[in-house]
């Protein structure tokens, strides 16, 4: 069972850092630059937990805040600056379940993550790590390996990336710009049909028909997802 974390912050490198070190602790996170594109994520889908920082562009993090706590379900991990007090007690007072002050170390960031969400969604853990079974495949995340019936199928960064993270999520399906940044690390320089490349390559090596994909499904207009089993 995936535990799904949405992160709200706008400084991008912040955020790559601590969305990598999250999925390598095997958490699926969904990145989002400001308030408004955080309350767009919120309205999509639902999350185990949310974590906001409170100076944002847009709509502001003491907002957002309060409009996720009166949606109920997600538990909420703030990030404040150094000696914004007041801003953590008003966080908290609007239904924050704990915060953070920057800078703080990553593996004090996963044992807040971990105490909120044994509060808020008790008995459901992220997945241990190692190798997992999807359909016929396995996959490896710590060494980035996939198997087929015994045979290793060689991919390149990219394209593990794009299959770690689709199958991992079967059924969901992933806007292209999603993928992207998954990808590339956030950054947003290059084009969507650098997925569809990628995409297609990967078809190409896992698809017993590349024409018509039985893992790897195409979502006209949206992007791409993983065939539910």
């Amino acid at each position: 069972m995936t535990t799904e974390i949405l992160l709200v912050e706008d400084d991008r490198k912040l955020a790559t850092l601590v969305r990598r070190f999250l999925e390598d602790h095997e958490f699926v996170v969904t990145a989002a630059v400001d308030g408004d594109q955080g309350w767009q994520e919120i309205q999509r889908r639902s999350f185990d937990l949310v974590v906001l920082d409170l100076m944002l562009p847009g709509r502001d993090g003491l907002t957002l805040c309060r409009q996720i706590r009166e949606a109920g379900g997600s538990g909420i991990l703030i990030l404040t600056a150094k000696g914004s007090q007041a801003d953590r007690v008003l966080g908290l007072e609007l239904g924050a379940d704990d915060y953070l002050t920057k800078p703080f170390g990553l593996p004090e960031l996963l044992a807040r993550v971990r105490a909120i969400l044994r509060r808020v969604r008790p008995g459901k853990e992220a997945a241990p790590k190692g190798t997992r079974a999807v359909g016929p495949f396995r996959i490896d995340r710590q060494c980035r390996t996939v198997l087929r019936a015994g045979t290793s199928i060689d991919l390149t960064r990219s394209e593990f990336d794009i299959l770690d993270r689709l199958s991992r999520n079967p059924g969901r399906v992933f806007r292209r710009d999603e993928l992207l940044e998954q990808i590339r690390g956030g950054s947003t320089d290059a084009f969507d049909r650098a997925v569809d490349s990628h995409v297609s390559n990967l078809r190409a090596k896992i698809e017993e028909d590349p024409r018509h994909p039985a893992f790897i499904q195409t979502v006209w207009g949206v992007g791409y997802r993983w065939a539910a089993s």
